[in-house]
């Protein structure tokens, strides 16, 4: 398994957040998520289920989900 990595851009006297344009994310209290923008910081996320045959959006989950 790949280890994620958060991306930072440490210009401008300090770290900040890289958006990762490929992954999008509204979840604002996940540690990986850039504040400045709808974007996770990961270089990859994990996704999955909590159900045994999932069927609608609702029953997937982000399982790189690290509360800050």
């Amino acid at each position: 398994m790949q280890e994620e990595r958060i991306m930072k851009d440490c210009t401008n006297g300090g770290c900040q957040c890289t958006p990762n344009q490929s992954i999008s994310c509204t979840v604002n209290n996940c540690a990986h998520h850039c504040q400045d923008s709808n974007y996770c910081g990961l270089t990859s996320i994990r996704v999955g289920t909590h159900e045994a045959n999932p069927t609608e959006i609702k029953c997937t989950d982000c399982q790189s989900f690290e509360l800050k």
